[in-house]
């Protein structure tokens, strides 16, 4: 028996597979959220379904500032999935206290520098099974 198996490279966004659907929602509507514990108050980045701090699953969504400034970044030449088009630029962005790992878009990849400002851009991957959007945390220069 042969059979054809693909690897979906983005995550599955909606109510049915991740109990953090919500960020994905506001993520489509240009927000960045992340969770605060409804028991200590403690935000985390990536937002999380429990905190890490006193182990309470009760939460609530904030909302992030939609700019931030690069700590680090690299540039992938080669080796990107299908679909992905090159060069790509991976940046790990702070964002009100959080390091967020995102795209950086729109920008000449040679003149991203650490320290510079962006601004939130998501970007909006293939839909999923059912044809609901599904995006992912980018950045463009500010």
């Amino acid at each position: 028996m042969t059979y054809f198996r693909a690897t979906d490279p983005f995550p599955l966004e909606s109510a049915d597979h991740t109990k953090l659907h919500e960020f994905y929602t506001r993520l489509g509507e240009g927000r960045l959220v992340t969770t605060r514990c409804g028991a200590c108050g403690a935000t985390a980045w990536p937002p999380r379904g429990f905190c890490g701090e006193c182990a309470s699953d009760t939460f609530s969504w904030v909302d992030l500032a939609r700019e931030g400034t690069i700590h680090a970044f690299t540039v992938q030449d080669t080796g990107l999935p299908a679909g992905f088009d090159g060069p790509r630029v991976f940046a790990i962005v702070k964002v009100d206290g959080h390091r967020v790992f995102a795209l950086v878009t729109g920008a000449d990849p040679a003149t991203v520098q650490v320290g510079q400002r962006v601004r939130l851009a998501p970007v909006r991957v293939s839909d999923d099974p059912k044809g609901q959007p599904r995006w992912l945390t980018a950045f463009t220069p500010a």
